[in-house]
């Protein structure tokens, strides 16, 4: 198996269990979030899926990792959408997985760009990036799902 195949199998166990552990969230769950300063449910699977394309963009452009976290709050704050915030998610991830397949194990084990992101490491680390950012964001959607009384199904049963 390559390494391409083995990147898109960990971030399509990511995506399923991240689809799996939210699924009860519904689109009038959009805009709750426990206190004013959190994202909102919208706005946790918004910042998700942008986090996605970033490590993509980031590891495979010359330039590397985008610092402009400034403007990328602003776009993950826009988001009031749950729906919205899911299409982008499933993008990402078709996407993300497209990127992965069309590269060989000599593309992914190049080192990323040099900088404070994991700068210098094989560009196949972000995928460690992307399953620990996404399970981090599913556990806080989880607790925002109980927090409204739903009960979050086990993201690992039938897979």
């Amino acid at each position: 198996m390559s390494l391409a195949q083995n990147a898109v199998g960990a971030l399509s166990a990511a995506h399923e269990y991240f689809n799996r552990s939210t699924r009860n969230l519904k689109e009038e769950h959009s805009t709750f979030a426990p206190s004013g300063e959190l994202m909102t449910v919208a706005q946790q699977v918004a910042h998700t899926a942008q986090t996605v394309d970033w490590f993509i963009q980031g590891a495979f452009r010359p330039e590397g990792f985008s610092m402009d976290f400034e403007n990328m709050a602003k776009q993950t704050m826009a988001c009031t959408s749950l729906t919205a915030a899911r299409a982008w998610f499933e993008k990402s991830i078709a996407n993300a997985k497209a990127v992965l397949n069309a590269k060989n194990d000599a593309e992914l084990l190049a080192p990323l760009p040099p900088g404070p992101i994991m700068g210098g490491h094989p560009r196949m680390t972000i995928l460690s990036g992307i399953t620990d950012h996404t399970a981090h964001h599913r556990g806080v959607l989880t607790v925002y799902a109980r927090l409204k009384g739903i009960v979050p199904p086990m993201p690992y049963m039938d897979m």
